[in-house]
């Protein structure tokens, strides 16, 4: 939102009337006409802006107005530039007045004259007109017009125009600048700009000869000139080299499916007297009678060759150091799009990839650069026939394990994963097993990366990998609180005072706990799913339940958790999803020590129970002993409320022959007797010290299981029937000690006597209570809330009645009797 300052601007700008508004014209062109423009046009200007930014309309400005604001984008001051070409941006061109690039105008081509230009192109057509023209403009010889000045700027827009309309380049526009590429990159003059000459005594004009350029360790360049040679100055053409070089790579990604032309190029300023071809890159004539866009491929893989051997210099200074990696970067880049289009080229480049690889694996500092060396073994590895093992145990080992701070290698590896999933997954068999080593990127910065692996992780679930992903992610939590510690030992020496107070830190370098926080550390699956000593771990980190990045981590969790399950039933058969269950079972009490942690995960454990439950009834009897266990201890309706009630909710839903043939009547009584006991108790005695009172939701849920059950066997029946009444006696007296508040209560008691009247009626409480399975029509009952649906109180209120009417109906004598 904006200011109040600010919105009262803008209100005017959007109201100003339309006299108003001319004389402000008036008043600017007046201003512009001066021969000095000071703060008053500046203001103006800025005004002028505000006011076609503040509406939705497209304004037209007075045609004195357009033309002045259009001088304005050669104006030796940038920020009237930038105040013009953001107004004329905005605005409508003249009519019948052409935007299009003029060569022989005299306003000078630059970035915001180009700006405007794009902006106001009607149409591709236009584009096209612009392109050819200037495209035109580079096809000059120097003896035929001064183009110098705007070179610098064609290429920008050219590659503007590439990226939102690269249909507006006809075919002889690609042949054209695939031709002025070649000489760029491969033929600019190897002398230094810029009048630099040797110095010394004798400086006169006969020894005022042009310095050679050099490389980055200060030798001289034998070869001819790319982005990593320096020199004092720089010459036209080697600008251009630059320029070239960094548009190479989208230049070839838009046309690599444009046929070239089939002409030879013969009229090339390649073989113009004055090119510097060195003796190592000397084409062959047969080279030279390539198509252009061959052509241009071939000169590509020459220059990014040749960076690649100059990236093995010493740089002298750290910038040059940072230069060397970056163009790296994108020489191997351009060299993969190169192998993309002409796969003749794979055999040609894989040597120089290799040695390279070879070179730069052992020094983690280069760790982004090697991302596009594994891209390259990843799409033409197979074609190479080599081995990448080695290239995935760097990226999906190393990287990960010692490099899981670095946010931007994180974001990069994540960013390479996602793109290439599918090609991953087929090819690179180490992705699956290092997922306990890419989960740290999470652990260390999960709201930077939480997008990443919304996208990744259901690829990692497997049925071979499941369980341990499930508790790989219950612990994401420790895993940050571990990578925190590990972090801190490193930097800080054990002598030092800050870490003497904390507890965890000397767990973590105390050797009899050193297994505990290593499992967690692994940098590959298969050492188990999880760790007997748990409980052990869990305490040890209790204290870093509350610091900011576990607690950032922790907050992700439950995201991650609903994906995983949502991709787990897609892999996983009925026996590994009844393992699931039981983890969920089993963890829902080893958590860490985060009150709104574990509510959260509780939640997301209660949610997908149901879920698999509703897609694999069966589940409830594979795994009834667990379930039946879990549900019979009486500590968890206070400490785990939510996972119990939706434990006791499956069994008294999903425990019957409807669903699966097993159910017998020995394990709905077993049932009915554990969930008979639980009830009992918490309606019977005063919660335990320290504890609250059990949810009122628990009750009625284990209320609603045994009406269930009770319908499914008639002969528990009575007992539900008594426990029912036994219940609602003791809450007659008023407040009792297992519910607080007295609408919880009332709802309880009218629970247990639409029970208990439904009950009355076995064969209807069946039809009721047990609607038959896989049925999608509406359900007469289910408990989603605490009370009971509609339907059934309309039940219970009409046998209520009828009961009420029989009472009160005299009895008529019998026809038969004698008065």
């Amino acid at each position: 939102m904006y200011s109040n300052g600010t919105e009262s601007l803008i209100k005017q700008a959007r109201e100003i009337q339309e006299s108003e508004l001319q004389k402000f014209y008036s008043r600017l062109i007046k201003l512009l006409q001066g021969k000095e423009h000071g703060h008053e046009t500046i203001d103006s200007l800025q005004r002028l802006r505000l006011i076609v930014f503040a509406t939705k309309y497209t304004r037209t400005l007075p045609p004195e107005l357009h033309k002045s604001l259009l001088s304005l984008l050669s104006s030796p001051v940038e920020q009237l530039q930038v105040l013009s070409s953001a107004v004329l941006r905005e605005t409508l061109p003249l009519a019948a007045q052409a935007e299009n690039y003029n060569q022989d105008g005299n306003s000078q081509l630059n970035t915001h004259a180009a700006a405007v230009l794009l902006a106001q192109a009607q149409s591709g057509d236009d584009l096209s007109a612009l392109c050819t023209q200037l495209l035109r403009g580079l096809d000059n010889r120097p003896s035929e017009g001064p183009t110098t000045h705007l070179l610098p700027h064609t290429l920008p827009i050219v590659n503007s125009i590439l990226t939102h309309s690269p249909e507006s380049l006809t075919e002889d526009n690609v042949t054209l600048l695939s031709k002025k590429l070649v000489d760029w990159l491969r033929y600019a003059s190897t002398t230094q700009g810029g009048g630099a000459s040797s110095g010394g005594f004798f400086t006169g004009s006969r020894s005022r000869q042009p310095l050679p350029i050099a490389e980055l360790d200060g030798t001289v360049s034998g070869d001819f000139f790319t982005v990593l040679c320096v020199g004092q100055g720089f010459t036209e053409d080697q600008w251009m080299n630059v320029y070239s070089f960094s548009m190479l790579r989208h230049w070839l990604l838009t046309f690599h499916s444009v046929p070239g032309g089939t002409i030879a190029d013969t009229d090339d300023r390649s073989e113009m007297d004055g090119s510097v071809v060195s003796v190592v890159s000397v084409t062959s004539s047969s080279s030279r009678l390539l198509p252009p866009k061959e052509r241009l491929r071939e000169k590509a893989f020459q220059y990014c060759q040749r960076l690649v051997e100059q990236s093995d210099r010493k740089a002298q200074k750290k910038t040059d150091g940072d230069l060397q990696k970056a163009c790296l970067v994108e020489a191997v880049c351009i060299l993969d799009s190169v192998c993309v289009e002409d796969p003749s080229f794979v055999y040609r480049v894989f040597p120089c990839i290799k040695a390279l690889f070879g070179r730069l694996s052992s020094d983690l500092s280069f760790a982004r650069v090697l991302l596009p060396v594994a891209q390259f073994y990843l799409n033409h590895g197979e074609m190479a026939a080599v081995d990448c093992d080695c290239v995935w145990n760097l990226v999906l080992g190393r990287f990960p394990a010692e490099l899981f701070n670095d946010p931007f290698l994180a974001h990069e590896l994540l960013r390479f994963l996602r793109l290439n999933l599918e090609n991953v997954q087929l090819r690179v068999p180490q992705y699956i097993r290092h997922f306990p080593n890419l989960l740290k990127f999470l652990a260390w910065d999960s709201p930077a990366v939480i997008d990443d692996f919304v996208d990744l992780l259901p690829s990692m679930v497997t049925s071979g990998t499941a369980l341990e992903l499930l508790h790989t992610l219950l612990d994401l939590p420790c895993l940050s609180a571990t990578l925190l510690l590990q972090h801190r030992s490193m930097c800080l020496p054990i002598s030092d005072p800050g870490g003497r107070n904390l507890a965890s830190v000397n767990a973590f370098r105390n050797p009899s706990f050193r297994g505990l926080f290593l499992f967690l550390l692994r940098g590959e699956a298969g050492a188990g799913d999880t760790i007997d000593r748990l409980s052990t771990l869990l305490e040890l980190l209790s204290e870093a339940a509350d610091w900011p990045r576990v607690v950032q981590c922790a907050q992700t969790v439950p995201i991650l958790l609903h994906i995983f399950f949502n991709a787990v039933v897609n892999v996983a058969d009925r026996t590994l999803l009844g393992q699931v269950l039981l983890v969920t079972l089993e963890r829902s009490s080893l958590l860490l020590n985060s009150p709104k942690y574990i509510t959260e995960i509780h939640r997301v454990f209660s949610r997908q129970l149901i879920n698999l439950c509703k897609l694999h009834p069966s589940l409830v009897i594979d795994q009834s002993h667990e379930l039946l266990e879990f549900a019979g201890a009486t500590s968890n309706v206070y400490n785990k409320q939510e996972v119990y009630t939706h434990v006791v909710l499956v069994l008294g839903e999903y425990l019957s022959v409807s669903y699966d043939s097993r159910c017998s009547t020995k394990l709905i009584t077993s049932c009915f007797e554990t969930l008979e006991a639980v009830l009992f108790e918490i309606t019977s005695s005063a919660p335990h010290p320290g504890t609250g009172c059990p949810a009122p939701r628990a009750i009625t849920t284990l209320m609603s299981a045994l009406a269930k059950l009770a319908s499914r066997s008639h002969d528990l029946i009575p007992r539900v029937s008594l426990l029912l009444s036994k219940l609602r006696n003791v809450s007659s007296g008023g407040s009792v000690s297992w519910c607080e508040d007295d609408e919880d209560l009332d709802s309880v008691l009218t629970l247990g006597e639409e029970l208990c009247a439904l009950l009355k009626m076995p064969g209807v409480a069946q039809s009721v209570l047990n609607p038959p399975a896989h049925v999608t029509a509406p359900r007469w009952h289910q408990d989603t809330n605490v009370a009971m649906p509609l339907q059934l109180r309309a039940l219970t209120r009409l046998t209520q009645a009828h009961a009420s009417h029989a009472q009160h109906t005299p009895t008529s004598p019998s026809p038969h009797t004698s008065t």
